[in-house]
């Protein structure tokens, strides 16, 4: 279940597209402005952001500059009543992966939003993920920390793919569970920690530093120290 972090500052918009988002399956955190949206991504793990442009502390292409100098892979939706050529272009140079026009049918979105999730996934299945020296190819089930290989299981395969997938923003223990383990989980209640266990233990096996760090009460987050 896809995760979208909608920024508007016009409320009864926000609200609209929260309830249609949600009626169609997909969990929703919402900001008012930019600044207020980057401080909710260090909370929330977004899978696609749609990003209203005209709005007030932090507008939408300053946040995009912001965005992508530390994230250059979500999928951005820029929204905007501007719809000059020349607007349009600005907008997908500063970042952005698609533009849709106000006003607009809440169909239409859905499409837009439909088919940048299809680009994720397909980028997803083929795209090997790197960071700091840990690398992971999803095709050929590689694992390796800088030049040490190591196996995983498949439940580890999985769960260190989630975390490679969000470099450096926290991770709720609830929504872990529900993305990797599945919506209904009802296993034991200390399973991610066993399994986060393992991939330290693997991962660190050649005394490297921690990088699937906890975050107290929240969760975790892979991140260099």
């Amino acid at each position: 279940m896809a995760t979208i972090l909608v920024v508007d500052d016009d409320k009864k918009l926000l609200k609209m597209m929260r309830r249609t988002l949600i009626y169609e399956g997909f969990q929703v955190a919402t900001a008012l402005n930019g600044r207020e949206a980057l401080a909710q991504m260090q909370v929330e793990a977004p899978d696609l952001i749609v990003l209203d442009w005209m709005m007030p502390e932090l507008d939408g292409l300053q946040m995009m500059t912001n965005l992508r100098a530390t994230d250059d892979n979500i999928p951005v939706l820029m929204l905007t009543a501007r719809d000059a050529i020349e607007d349009r272009v600005k907008g997908l140079d500063s970042g952005a992966d698609d533009y849709l026009v106000k006003p607009f049918a809440p169909s239409e979105l859905l499409a837009r939003l439909r088919a940048l999730l299809r680009r994720i996934e397909k980028t997803d299945k083929e795209k090997p993920l790197l960071y700091a020296g840990l690398y992971l190819d999803v095709i050929s089930r590689e694992t390796r920390r800088g030049d040490r290989e190591f196996e995983l299981t498949p439940r580890e395969f999985e769960l260190l793919h989630y975390f490679m997938r969000h470099p450096r923003q926290v991770l709720v223990r609830d929504r872990i569970l529900e993305d990797v383990w599945g919506y209904d989980f009802g296993g034991e209640d200390n399973v991610l920690e066993v399994y986060v266990g393992y991939l330290r233990k693997k991962t660190e096996a050649g005394d490297e530093p921690r990088l699937i760090q906890t975050v107290r009460g929240v969760g975790y987050v892979l991140r260099e120290t």
